[in-house]
C-alpha cells in the first residue's frame, strides 16, 4: 500500500477533531471513502512516524491499528497544513517529485507558511 499525504492530513485532522483522543484509551477512526485498511495501514504509519500514539490491535487474521492522541509533532504538521490554499500549492509543487518524503514535503509546507507571513 502507497503512502498517501491527504489520507494522512485527513487521519490527524480526524484524530484532532476528536475530543476523545486524549491518550486514555484509543478512537476508532471512518475516513469517508477509505477503508478500514488503509486508515489502519496509515495510523501505523503515523505511529511510526511519532505523529500520533497509537495501539496496534491487530489479530492473527486482521491488522488493526487504532489513534490514541496526537503528538507534539502532529500538531505542528496540522498548523502547518491546515490552510487549503497552502496545502494545494505544496501538493502541485510536490507531484513534480516523484516519490517525495514527508520530511521534504514538511520542509516545504514551513516555507510557504513563512512565505505567507512574510507577505
Amino acid at each position: 500500500m502507497k503512502r498517501d499525504f491527504d489520507l494522512i492530513r485527513a487521519v490527524l485532522s480526524a484524530i484532532e477533531e476528536n475530543e476523545e483522543a486524549t491518550g486514555h484509551g484509543f478512537i476508532h477512526l471512518h475516513i469517508k471513502g477509505r477503508s478500514s485498511e488503509e486508515v489502519s495501514y496509515h495510523v501505523k504509519l503515523l505511529h511510526d512516524a511519532r505523529l500520533i500514539e497509537a495501539v496496534d490491535l491487530s489479530t492473527l487474521t486482521s491488522f488493526r491499528w487504532e489513534p490514541v492522541t496526537l503528538t507534539w509533532y502532529g500538531h505542528e504538521f496540522l498548523d502547518s497544513s491546515r490552510d487549503e490554499n497552502i496545502w494545494a500549492q505544496v501538493k502541485k509543487r510536490a507531484e513534480k517529485i516523484e516519490g517525495i518524503s514527508f520530511q521534504v514535503l514538511q520542509e516545504m509546507l514551513n516555507e510557504m507558511v513563512r512565505y505567507s507571513v512574510a507577505t
